[in-house]
């Protein structure tokens, strides 16, 4: 594995670090990093036959011309622009037509930014784990410093004024990553060779983030089939990674493809990663998240599948990496379907629903769990408990924001269960204003589109997995019509 690289995929930006980061202008300007974005830049501007490249003189450049550029730009870091050609000749064509350069810079710098920035620590033999918060003030805090400090001294230098408003954008990576690789401890050899997928162990995001799926609905059905999809599929150790998700009290190795980065590091606001302590056992299941080529395709109606391994004791699922299935309900659905096939196989029941505690005052409470169909109203009576009780209601603790299950004790009491630290929510669902008050935690995907979402933590895990037991069930019906015999509050015995 190279020590340090920059893939742009899409509109992905992925750098895995393996070494110290640039820490001066000049390194960062000389790096091989920053001349593949500005290439990509250019090819760009190319394309459009950008007026922007008459820096150049003319539209056309070569390498030679990238060159000077870069030195020019470096130059540009120390010096006003009327200064820099008697150092560097060649910078004459560039300072010309100081507008448009200053222009190009805008350009260069907002075209970083338009990327998904994500960064991956990996720490094979530095154990950078041990040190997350260093780790990642020495990566994603130093980078976005430096980007930005470069940006400004260069435009400065060029304009030959100060801004007088700073704004403190994030330049550097939205997401990052501390990861490394562990000895999951899978039963057989064909799952072992997962072993060679780092595992995340810490992660650092800056929300609010915005991402943009490339579909904004879940179509199909997940079929269990009758063949180990693990059978079918060769994952390359520099192209995946592993979210080892808490899942109420099941563990699941989450494997997702480069493609889909954005949306499995959106994970961590949904389900809990595991600890090491965690990955000592064998896992309950293992989602393979962007499965190559067409392996899955004939194996059901729809390519999205899992299997369940009675002999290892394991469920296996996984889901094609084209296009189509780049949306994050997929990822959340077979995590769940996995889920609940795993409790149902054990003898208990799985839920769809929400579950809360609430405290009234005057210290009464209950658990509820209100169960219904998607679209039944679930999420928006959770919001009416917010807003008509607000004045009656001390706290309100969610327990399970979709998914979870039910158990019975000794004393033969429904116990309840969720599974997720988070929720995933159609922004139209919401009151108005509420999302809002969570944008400092949350990731928000497709906000321009019909169906977009949000995705924010809502409770500890703790109280996910506690155990509740249930005082009240209360059923969603959608599908009748209130009339006499179906009044709006229907009591079952």
């Amino acid at each position: 594995m190279q020590r340090s690289t920059l893939r742009i995929i899409g509109n992905k930006a992925v750098l895995n670090i393996r070494e110290r980061m640039c820490e001066t202008a000049e390194e960062m300007l000389a790096s091989d990093k920053f001349r593949s974005v500005l290439d990509h830049s250019l090819e760009n501007l190319r394309s459009k036959n950008s007026p922007l490249l008459e820096i150049f003189g003319s539209p056309v450049f070569d390498k030679e011309s990238v060159d000077d550029l870069v030195k020019t730009l470096s130059f540009l870091v120390k010096y006003e622009n009327n200064v820099v050609p008697h150092i560097f000749d060649k910078s004459r064509i560039f300072l010309k037509d100081l507008d448009n350069l200053a222009s190009f810079v805008e350009y260069l710098y907002d075209y970083w930014r338009h990327f998904d920035r994500f960064i991956i620590n990996d720490s094979e033999g530095y154990r950078l784990d041990k040190r997350p918060y260093r780790t990642f003030n020495e990566t994603i805090e130093q980078l976005t410093h430096l980007i930005r400090t470069v940006y400004r001294h260069i435009q400065e230098n060029i304009t030959g004024s100060h801004p007088n408003v700073y704004r403190q954008v994030p330049a550097g990576a939205e997401m990052a990553v501390i990861s490394l690789p562990k000895e999951i401890p899978y039963p057989v050899e064909k799952y072992r060779k997962l072993n060679i997928v780092p595992v995340i162990r810490q992660m650092l995001i800056y929300p609010p983030l915005v991402i943009q799926q490339p579909m904004n609905k879940r179509t199909g059905q997940f079929k269990k089939i009758q063949q180990n999809p693990i059978d079918l599929i060769e994952l390359n150790q520099d192209e995946w990674i592993c979210y080892p998700a808490k899942v109420g009290k099941l563990l699941i190795m989450v494997y997702f493809h480069i493609d889909f980065f954005d949306l499995g590091f959106s994970m961590c606001n949904l389900f809990q990663l595991a600890e090491d302590s965690d990955l000592e056992k064998k896992p309950d299941a293992l989602f393979i998240y962007g499965a190559p080529g067409n392996v899955l395709d004939g194996l059901s109606k729809y390519p999205t599948v899992f299997y369940d391994d009675d002999e290892n004791g394991i469920f296996v699922g996984a889901i094609p990496g084209r296009p189509e299935f780049g949306y994050f309900g997929y990822l959340k659905k077979m995590v769940l379907t996995l889920h609940n096939s795993i409790v149902m196989k054990s003898g208990n029941m799985p839920f769809h629903g929400a579950m809360v505690k609430i405290l009234l005052q005057g210290n009464k409470e209950a658990t509820i769990l209100l169960m219904g169909d998607t679209g039944a109203g679930k999420s928006e009576t959770l919001e009416a408990f917010r807003v008509l009780g607000e004045k009656h209601i001390r706290e309100l603790t969610v327990i399970a924001d979709d998914m979870g299950s039910i158990e019975l004790d000794e004393k033969g009491n429904p116990i309840g269960y969720g599974t997720e630290i988070g929720a995933f929510l159609r922004l139209d669902d919401l009151q108005p204003g509420y999302a809002f008050g969570h944008l400092d935690r949350s990731i928000i995907m497709n906000p321009s589109q019909v169906n977009a979402r949000i995705v924010f933590p809502v409770t500890r895990f703790e109280t996910v997995i506690q155990g509740h037991k249930i005082d009240y069930i209360l059923y969603a019906n959608n599908f009748e019509e209130i009339d006499n015999e179906h009044p709006v509050i229907e009591r079952f015995d």
